[in-house]
């Protein structure tokens, strides 16, 4: 069943990280997952951008999360456009209440160039 909306999504890779200890109890990444969600993708605020870094200020998108997803992302990086980002601390999703639409995860997402 197709589900018709004004609000217009577009595919976004999830890139999750596999940790698992070593003998001394520290934490090792061993792979990855990936995971495809249609969000929302909006361009982040611009605040961070200075005359005295030109080429090295922060690139960042908003992405709404469906409610539908359940994951964590905390410690995940999303692929958007074709470009990957980090996800900005442990987003979380805004109250029921509070969202009636089919979106309430706002996550900040942030790549650092030079």
């Amino acid at each position: 069943m197709t589900v018709l909306s004004l609000i217009p999504t577009e595919p976004v890779t999830v890139v999750r990280p596999s940790i698992e200890r070593d003998d001394l109890g520290e934490p090792v990444e061993t792979g990855t997952s990936r995971e495809e969600v249609r969000c929302v993708v909006c361009p982040g605020a611009t605040s961070d951008m200075d005359a005295t870094r030109p080429e090295g200020v922060a690139v960042a998108f908003t992405l709404h999360f469906p409610k539908t997803y359940a994951g964590s992302l905390r410690g995940c990086s999303v692929e958007v456009r074709g470009e990957t980002y980090d996800v900005v601390g442990d987003p979380q999703r805004t109250t029921e209440a509070a969202t009636p639409g089919p979106f309430n995860m706002a996550v900040e997402v942030t790549r650092a160039d030079g």
